[in-house]
């Protein structure tokens, strides 16, 4: 991962930048930045991302006025360099794995994504087709003032509701502590809370979630064992009933 200090050495426009924070990113930099005496947000993307800069932008151009999503101020072409409004919160990750959380805390905010998902699907719908998030882990979500907000969308793209909706589960099974009997309840109580609420069928979460599960092997290849055996399970015999066979 390239640092952040490079950008600002090189690039003119930032060099009365002052970092506040660096982020972790899988694949590109991203720091919490003092500009211009802003709070702001850079997301400097790497060489042959350019348009996960320009999907990002065009996500959060169209929608930050209507959805809980940071505002975009510029999408710098020549440096590959998007610049955001800063969301002050709590990571939903680390807020979901809390053990000083109560159930019924825990419980609210997965109604809260729930909403937020059928917000943002709605929102992006066409007659033909759905937009959703990508990536859609517990760690693209902050809690700000007992309000959810999204983040990270450089990997939205053209897809299907439930893909969204898989990958927020298996976020929420397979970080620590993993696979508890709180965590199905967790998950069921979000995909009920969405399907009350979207004008569109859920269909196939099983196997959605089972491709969710390993797919994050890439990501905890230490896990790796306990991840197939759970996808395994709920995708021949269901999300509840892997609940209880393990």
């Amino acid at each position: 991962m390239r640092d952040i200090q490079d950008l600002i050495k090189n690039a003119e426009r930032y060099k009365n930048v002052l970092v506040q924070k660096c982020f972790d990113s899988k694949k590109n930099t991203v720091a919490y930045v003092m500009l211009n005496n802003q709070p702001r947000i850079l997301k400097w993307f790497v060489p042959g991302l350019k348009q996960n800069m320009d999907t990002e932008y065009t996500v959060l151009k169209k929608g930050f006025s209507d959805l809980a999503i940071p505002s975009p101020f510029e999408k710098d072409t020549e440096n590959n360099v998007l610049v955001m409004s800063y969301i002050i919160g709590k990571n939903v990750c680390d807020v979901m794995n809390d053990s000083q959380m109560t159930f019924e805390e825990k419980e609210k905010i997965v109604h809260q994504l729930a909403d937020w998902f059928v917000r943002f699907h709605s929102f992006f719908k066409t007659n033909d087709e759905f937009r959703i998030r990508g990536d859609a882990s517990l760690r693209n979500f902050i809690l700000r003032r007992s309000q959810i907000w999204g983040v990270d969308f450089e990997e939205s793209r053209i897809g299907k509701p439930i893909e969204d909706l898989a990958t927020l589960c298996g976020s929420l099974l397979s970080t620590e502590p993993m696979f508890t009997d709180d965590k199905f309840k967790l998950c069921q109580i979000f995909l009920d809370t969405y399907r009350k609420s979207a004008q569109w069928n859920v269909e196939n979460i099983n196997g959605e979630l089972s491709y969710a599960l390993l797919e994050r092997i890439q990501w905890r290849p230490n896990h790796e064992e306990i991840l197939r055996k759970y996808a395994t399970k709920i995708r021949s015999k269901g999300l509840q009933a892997a609940r209880h066979n393990f």
